[in-house]
């Protein structure tokens, strides 16, 4: 059964020739890719200066795994910096690692929502206390709950409820955005300049 993995491409703070040398390497696992039916899309791309600084792959295929792990880590390109001929630096790296993508699409379903009766409280006179009009709903997921009693009318404030509810998920959304994105950011900055697990020689990116 095909599974479906994704995997970010990064050069941190790295120079251009970093940026660069992401670029090769996306190619790279394009193409070996297609030895290892794996279909590969990019999903998300980040650029400074015309060259990719961050690249997010998405991965379908059979024994993904297998695959990734032959990517996974750091990738260093030994190569004469092709912007700065008089530059002594020669290695450049390159951070491979899985990524999990935001889903950014969460939908209110009625059905993950508990929708509780009670008494309104509060001024109104006998009649609001008499009458269970008031609805707190929850959603189970998140454990997010709203309490409405803005009317005499159950079938009102449950409207209300599921209103004001779908702001609150929203806003946790953004929440949760957020943090992805400073995690993200994190995650790109930090690579392990360490032993390499596969490295390219060269302008035309050739492994030995």
């Amino acid at each position: 059964m095909a599974e479906e993995k994704y995997l970010q491409v990064t050069s941190g703070r790295g120079p251009k020739e970093c940026n660069l040398a992401v670029s090769r390497i996306v190619n790279s696992i394009c193409a070996e890719g297609k030895k290892y039916a794996v279909h590969i899309a990019k999903t998300e791309v980040e650029e400074i200066d015309g060259y990719p600084c961050s690249v997010i792959l998405r991965l379908v295929g059979v024994n993904l795994m297998v695959f990734i792990e032959r990517w996974k880590g750091t990738i260093c390109w030994v190569c004469k910096s092709p912007f700065r001929p008089l530059h002594k630096r020669k290695n450049w790296f390159v951070e491979v690692k899985p990524y999990q993508p935001f889903d950014c699409e969460r939908v209110l379903d009625l059905k993950e929502v508990n929708f509780q009766s009670m008494r309104s409280s509060g001024a109104g006179g006998q009649h609001v206390n008499k009458v269970s009009s008031a609805i707190r709903a929850t959603h189970l997921p998140t454990g997010i709950s709203v309490q409405v009693m803005d009317t005499r009318s159950q079938l009102q404030n449950k409207e209300i409820a599921i209103r004001r509810l779908n702001q609150r998920l929203k806003e946790l959304e953004l929440a949760e955005l957020n943090s992805a994105k400073d995690q993200k950011w994190r995650d790109q900055i930090e690579i392990k300049r360490g032993q390499a697990k596969r490295i390219f020689f060269g302008p035309h990116f050739l492994e030995r």
